[in-house]
């Protein structure tokens, strides 16, 4: 049975995926988001921790060292896809929106 793709993903999920372009451990994610969105984002440790491995199943990060008994992972290729196809699901509804005057 072929493997299926997640879905839409939810903001938290998107930003997590856009801050792996650099390695990254737990912590520095949810601070990386947390100030590349001036707040408006944040990702909890119960949260992250629960979509990091969803994620490496997935193949859209793997995990890249352990440091300090710190996993760092890094965004995937295949997870830089998805990020490009969620950024044109979003800007389509951005589009959307545009045509009926939201």
């Amino acid at each position: 049975m072929p493997k299926r793709e997640m879905e839409v993903l939810t903001p938290q999920m998107y930003y997590v995926l856009l801050v792996l372009h650099q390695p990254m451990h737990g912590y520095e994610i949810m601070s990386e988001i947390t100030r590349i969105t001036n707040g408006e984002i944040t990702v909890g440790a119960g949260s992250l921790y629960t979509l990091l491995p969803k994620f490496e199943k997935e193949c859209y990060i793997k995990l890249v060292k352990v440091e300090n008994n710190k996993k760092i992972y890094q965004i995937t290729n295949l997870g830089k896809k998805k990020l490009q196809k969620e950024k044109e699901r979003m800007l389509k509804q951005i589009s959307l929106l545009d045509q009926i005057g939201g």
